[in-house]
């Protein structure tokens, strides 16, 4: 189970340390693409093939079925993590999630999101767990 938050740094190139605990449920070859809210996720290539098979079942017809698909698709790379735990991040996937240095890499169970340090403290800062508890009773929580 992929859980806890970590904070790392890009180097020069675009390689991020993927924490230690995330790699062996990740597995030395991952899938990374944008994420929503403005972060990245990266999933195994087990969840990756699950996301893949919903996403697949979209109807085609449908424009917001296809822009969404298109979102995760397009924005998708390979990752093969090094010898010292890190992977590289491509620019395009680096620019879209404001990423220049300072990382939070956060397991969300299936998933890792990874955020600029900023974008992230923002989005804990905005977090309310008693409202969205409110909101979570009509989906059954």
């Amino acid at each position: 189970m992929l859980i806890g938050e970590y904070e790392h740094s890009l180097d020069a190139k675009g390689r991020l340390i993927m924490p230690a605990k995330f790699r062996e449920d990740l597995g030395e070859k991952f899938i990374i693409t944008k994420g929503l809210d403005g972060c990245l996720f990266a999933f195994s290539t087990t969840e990756w093939a699950k996301f893949e098979e919903k996403l697949s079942a979209l109807p085609i017809s449908n424009k917001d079925a296809r822009a969404f698909t298109r979102f995760f698709f397009a924005g998708a790379m390979d990752c093969e993590i090094d010898k010292q735990g890190r992977f590289l991040i491509s620019s395009n996937l680096r620019e879209f999630a404001s990423l220049v240095k300072d990382v939070v890499i956060v397991g969300m169970n299936s998933r890792v999101e990874i955020w600029s340090k900023e974008k992230w403290k923002e989005c804990d800062d905005n977090i309310s767990a008693d409202e969205i508890a409110e909101k979570m009773e009509m989906l059954g929580i």
